[in-house]
């Protein structure tokens, strides 16, 4: 892993976590999970002369993908009703790239350093202790977490699936831009068929989502898919993850969330896992 190409996965994760806040900061998480969506449009208007249709042999794992994609978007927003953001994002985020790791080295075939394998469980097991500051404070929550691990299931999945579907594409952009159309037109009718008016509710309270939080998700998964095609698929999503980082800090100045002994110490095992990460192959 270059160091271009871990700046661009730190980068991607700070955005991940902006447009994650929006939903989980919004009343209406279901408005603003589609104004996020809906929002990759105006970016996907700039790329979409550049690109052309993807190898035919990645076209499964577009279609794979979009599926996955709508189950995750799913439950990432019931998850998000239950719980808050400091106990969803860490189970939902921590959990891939422990899964994604262990089907990589059991069915992909592939082969991983020692001390890669040990910055990939520093990172989970960092971001997944997170979740236990609920239960330190009270607050056990079984329905956010189980709603969180089901949506971990699917970023796996999902992460899996569009790592291998670019190496076949033939070219990133062309594999990415095709992906942005069919997650927009598949959540849209999903959308419209929840709440028929959600256009118009778009356009009248979901415009910050609109423009900020679907610039960020169009331009951090974008990244990460690029990322797919410069280095092993395990130890994008392992840094991928560090986005707990980001969601931690905008949870504490932006929402009020207490921080705590256990939130430092966990994540300062994520950090150190992504610099174990980063120099494990210098």
């Amino acid at each position: 892993m270059t160091t271009t190409v871990f700046l661009a996965v730190i980068g991607a994760a700070l955005m991940h976590a902006i447009w994650n806040a929006l939903i989980k900061g919004g009343k209406d998480k279901m408005l603003n999970m589609t104004a996020v969506i809906f929002g990759h449009a105006p970016l996907l208007l700039l790329l979409l002369p550049f690109t052309s249709l993807p190898a035919p042999a990645s076209w499964p794992y577009l279609a794979g993908s979009v599926a996955l994609h709508l189950g995750y978007q799913w439950f990432l927003i019931n998850s998000y009703q239950w719980g808050d953001l400091s106990q969803v994002y860490p189970i939902a985020r921590g959990s891939a790239p422990l899964i994604v790791a262990t089907v990589s080295v059991l069915f992909l075939g592939v082969v991983l350093a020692p001390i890669e394998g040990i910055a990939i469980a520093l990172i989970g097991c960092g971001i997944i202790s997170l979740c236990l500051v609920r239960h330190a404070d009270g607050l056990r929550n079984g329905r956010a977490a189980l709603l969180a691990l089901i949506t971990g299931c699917f970023i796996s999945a999902y992460s899996l699936t569009d790592g291998n579907g670019v190496r076949v594409a033939g070219n990133v952009m062309d594999y990415y831009a095709w992906h942005t159309i069919g997650n927009i037109l598949v959540f849209g009718i999903f959308a419209h068929i929840q709440r028929p008016t959600i256009v118009r509710d778009i356009a009248q309270r979901g415009k910050i989502a609109f423009f900020i939080g679907g610039s960020a998700s169009f331009t951090a998964y974008c990244t990460v898919m690029w990322a797919f095609s410069q280095a092993p698929i395990a130890l994008v999503v392992a840094l991928r993850e560090t986005s707990i980082i980001f969601a931690l800090l905008i949870g504490v100045v932006m929402m009020g969330e207490k921080l705590n002994l256990v939130k430092l110490a966990s994540t300062m095992m994520t950090v150190c896992g992504a610099v174990l990460l980063r120099f494990s192959r210098s």
